[in-house]
């Protein structure tokens, strides 16, 4: 062991021998600086930096972010609904919640916390999935999330091949089988949708409607939904228009819930008025998910002027009204701000825009379509216009049976004829018929209404033609005047 001691270097001869390498290399350095340019630098490191990587390092990692280009990148929340089915004993920490504000005893769902490891086997091969934050671009105003996938390197293949779809599908099927529908709203602070449960209970069993018109969308409905094929065939995006339009209180909104409801979709509805211009409004567009339903009600409210690009008005009596600003950006913004235009909606529901998603239902609702430009009511934009009318024979008896329990009755008769003439919305029927347990005394009760009802609207039309013969009356005075001053001035001359 002594012999042994003795040949080895000193300390001092190894640290001349570093010396003298670490010189050396810096020799070396400073030539291959001076004669090789700096591309060509970076090219060698650059192929010496993949050599080893792919001879040396055994793991490869897959980068996921939430949004791929300028849309929400749909393999993220593919794996953001497979992930959580895969939480086992090796994830050390679990995020659970619900956002079921109907139900305080409905059970937490799971779900995937930041920088926690969720480990995950498929056809014998070993996955390491992990969910990021970054700081995004400052008009987001919030982190920007990305799931990292670890694997061997030689799985690489077999991930784009085989594993990402299966994702796919596995998430396809566990949202087509959810039991909660959420319905989103879109928050400008945090530039994201925000969503919670949606348990509305309406469906077409329970809608109060024209049977033959809740077939019609029915059948319209299923027909969307599986032409996929015949969309692409023809070159349009897969999408679908309704305008529902009528008065207030005719139930709307609530073909919108039995809609959700039917289709299983999510609802996404937009405040048009809380959109600051176009870029906004396509970023806000664009983040909503595939299978869903965007809602932008009482459009005629979002726009400044409810006059058509094609009126006939006289151009000085157009520039009397809107003394600060040309009638062409009168029709083309909207209310809310200057740079928000109606052209922009119109770009993502019917331009090139509309293609940047699939199976998508787009609801319109309105109190007063002759507000609304053509512009927005032509096929492609509105392919189905459904009249919300007043209250029908058909529906009365589908409101009684729900609310009263009963199908037949001897006052049905009467309030059938006087149903006729369009005085009640099916909403003023079912707070009628909300307010007494009694049928004979609800039924009654309702009859009396319609009948004061129909008093007033025959007392407000009576008053509505006094006040036209007045007028009429007044403008024949004033066209007899006119008369008399033409007759005298031309006596004059």
């Amino acid at each position: 062991m002594a012999s042994l001691l003795k040949e080895l270097p000193s300390m001092s001869t190894i640290l001349s021998l570093y010396a003298s390498i670490s010189g050396l290399s810096m020799l070396i350095r400073t030539i291959l600086n001076e004669m090789i340019p700096r591309g060509m630098r970076d090219l060698i490191a650059k192929n010496f930096s993949d050599f080893f990587a792919t001879y040396f390092s055994s793991d490869f990692t897959f980068i996921i972010e939430d949004r791929w280009q300028a849309v929400e990148n749909e393999t993220f929340r593919a794996v953001e609904v497979y992930l959580p089915t895969k939480v086992g004993p090796s994830t050390k920490s679990l995020l659970i919640g619900t956002n079921d504000t109907n139900n305080i005893f409905a059970p937490p769902k799971p779900g995937v916390p930041v920088d926690v490891k969720v480990v995950d086997f498929f056809q014998g091969m070993h996955f390491e999935w992990t969910l990021c934050e970054k700081e995004a671009k400052k008009y987001y105003h919030r982190q920007k999330k990305f799931f990292e996938l670890k694997c061997k390197s030689n799985y690489r293949e077999q991930v784009m091949q085989s594993y990402l779809p299966y994702i796919s599908k596995t998430a396809a099927a566990i949202l087509n089988n959810r039991e909660t529908l959420n319905i989103c709203t879109y928050d400008n602070e945090d530039s994201t949708w925000e969503s919670t449960v949606f348990k509305h209970p309406a469906t077409f069993d329970t809608l109060a409607m024209d049977p033959d018109l809740k077939k019609f969308i029915i059948e319209d409905l299923d027909l969307f939904v599986q032409r996929k094929d015949y969309f692409q065939s023809v070159g349009r995006a897969w999408k679908r228009g309704y305008l529902l339009y009528g008065p207030p209180g005719t139930g709307k909104s609530t073909l919108v819930a039995a809609i959700a409801n039917y289709l299983r979709f999510n609802i996404y509805d937009l405040q048009l008025q809380g959109v600051r211009n176009d870029a906004q409004l396509r970023r806000i567009l664009t983040s909503t998910t595939n299978r869903s339903i965007l809602l932008i009600e009482d459009i005629d409210c979002s726009t400044k002027s409810s006059r058509s690009r094609d009126r006939n008005k006289n151009p000085k009596e157009d520039h009397d009204d809107d003394d600060d600003e040309g009638s062409d950006q009168l029709d083309n913004k909207l209310s809310f701000d200057p740079g928000v235009t109606l052209s922009g909606l119109l770009n993502f529901i019917d331009g090139l825009w509309s293609s940047c998603g699939d199976e998508r239902i787009i609801i319109f609702t309105t109190n007063y379509k002759e507000k609304l430009d053509p512009a927005l009511l032509r096929p492609g934009r509105m392919d189905v216009h459904i009249y919300m009318g007043h209250c029908t024979p058909a529906a009365f008896r589908k409101l009684a049976f729900k609310y009263l329990g009963i199908k037949e009755h001897v006052l049905f008769k009467c309030i059938e004829d006087l149903i006729q003439s369009p005085v009640i919305t099916p909403a003023e029927v079912a707070q009628h018929l909300m307010k007494r347990g009694e049928p004979q005394v609800a039924l009654q009760s309702l009859i009396e209404f319609i009948s004061m009802k129909e008093a007033e609207m025959v007392e407000k039309n009576e008053a509505k033609k006094d006040e036209q013969e007045v007028i009429k009356e007044e403008v024949g005075k004033q066209d007899e005047k006119q008369s008399k001053i033409l007759t005298t001035s031309a006596y004059l001359t």
